[in-house]
C-alpha cells in the first residue's frame, strides 16, 4: 500500500469520525429514555418516575446497551463502505 493510499484512508477514518461526533441515538423504554452519540458517550437519560427503581435500574441498562450497539453498527456499516483498510 503506498503512502498515498495510507493517506487517503486516513482522511476518510477522520470523516467518519467528525460524522460520528454528530450523530445521536436515541432509545426508548418503557419511559425511560437514553441518548448517546457517536463517540459513544452518554449525552442524556431521561428517568421514568411511574417507575420502580429495579425496573428503571433494568430500563436504562438495556437503553444504554442498545444504543451503544446501534453505534458500533452504524460504524461498521461507515467503515465497510471504505472498503478493506489493511489493518
Amino acid at each position: 500500500m503506498s503512502m498515498f493510499d495510507q493517506l487517503k484512508q486516513l482522511k476518510q477514518l477522520k470523516e467518519i469520525q467528525d460524522q460520528l461526533k454528530k450523530e445521536r441515538v436515541e432509545v426508548e423504554k418503557n419511559g425511560v429514555k437514553v441518548v448517546v452519540n457517536g463517540k459513544m458517550e452518554i449525552e442524556d437519560i431521561t428517568l421514568n418516575p411511574e417507575l420502580g427503581i429495579e425496573q428503571q435500574e433494568r430500563a436504562v441498562k438495556d437503553c444504554v446497551n442498545d444504543a451503544i450497539h446501534k453505534v458500533q453498527t452504524n460504524l461498521a456499516q461507515k467503515m465497510s463502505k471504505m472498503g478493506n483498510f489493511g489493518l
